[in-house]
């Protein structure tokens, strides 16, 4: 991936002429089935985007109140976009519920900001989203004429752990988020795909946002090697967090409270500080919110560095 990003043929993308920048819209356009690319900083950038290109000052989208664009993105579609989002408790399944959705549609009316676009991530917390649920959420935009943006940072998982294309996941919606860094590897970006008519609306907001930059074929040399060499192997992960969650129910004290793709959701008991304090001193990431940690498996996680982990977790979790 460096040899890549220092070989990368480099334009000036402000002008839409770097070659590298455009060689990635063009590949994970065709990727996701969509008309149009943009190359943007981060997902919480691509996310906004859509928003902001499918909504106006004033207006108001769906989204899931623990949603990454509602939740994780501080309040960006308010603060720079004027929009409103109109949050929604999601199942435990990570999916709206459908009732719940059809009440929360506004009528045409000046007390409501008019709302013009429903939001869904695919994963949520690591849970692959079916496509017949998809499809729901698809029919029911339509029957609503309202906009369909699919934050797929992690769409490259789904996809893998339904068995489907990228193609397949990201069919029926307007827009569509993806990311180069989570589970590619790359060191930063992601890339908003659309019609051409709402890549174009989200190319001003972007530039809007200072996120317009010069020789970006550094980076995005980055992303399209991740795309050929790491999304291939995107199941790897998902078995050795299997296999982490595996031998973490066998611990002491410990409970595996979910699995999803290539997380594991894990309280870790009373051990908890003993467990965080045996991770550090092996050079092992434990990020720990009281006694509950999501561990998440990636390209630089081999099978080694999960047995090393269960065996230091393991002697932590069984001191007296």
């Amino acid at each position: 991936m460096r040899a890549a990003m220092a070989n990368a043929e480099v334009g000036d993308d402000v002008w839409g002429d770097d070659p590298t920048v455009k060689h990635l819209e063009a590949k994970v356009a065709d990727l996701l089935g969509k008309e149009a690319a943009l190359f943007v900083t981060s997902g919480t950038q691509g996310n906004l985007c859509a928003v902001m290109a499918h909504c106006g000052r004033g207006d108001s989208f769906l989204v899931g109140l623990r949603a990454h664009a509602y939740h994780y993105e501080a309040g960006g579609a308010a603060v720079l976009g004027s929009v409103q989002p109109h949050p929604l408790t999601l199942l435990d399944n990570g999916q709206f519920d459908l009732e719940q959705l059809a009440d929360s549609v506004t009528p045409d009316d000046p007390h409501f900001a008019p709302i013009r676009l429903i939001a869904i991530e695919n994963t949520h917390d690591g849970k692959a989203l079916p496509l017949t649920y998809h499809k729901q959420v698809i029919d029911f935009a339509a029957e609503h004429e309202l906009g369909l943006h699919l934050d797929g940072a992690r769409l490259w998982n789904a996809s893998t752990e339904l068995g489907v294309t990228p193609r397949d996941a990201a069919d029926g919606f307007d827009t569509v988020t993806v990311c180069l860094s989570k589970g590619l590897g790359a060191p930063l970006g992601s890339v908003l795909a659309g019609s051409r008519e709402l890549i174009d609306r989200a190319y001003r907001v972007r530039k809007i946002l200072g996120g317009a930059m010069r020789q970006t074929g550094i980076v995005a040399a980055a992303g399209l090697w991740a795309i050929d060499h790491q999304l291939p192997r995107l199941g790897d992960d998902h078995r050795r967090a299997e296999r982490l969650a595996d031998g973490l129910a066998k611990l002491p004290g410990v409970e595996v409270t979910g699995r999803h793709t290539n997380m594991v959701f894990v309280d870790l008991g009373p051990s908890a500080d003993v467990m965080a304090e045996a991770a550090a001193a092996n050079n092992i990431l434990l990020a720990i919110w009281g006694r509950e940690s999501r561990m998440v498996t990636h390209c630089d996680i081999s099978d080694a560095d999960i047995e090393t982990a269960l065996g230091v977790l393991g002697d932590a979790a069984s001191q007296p």
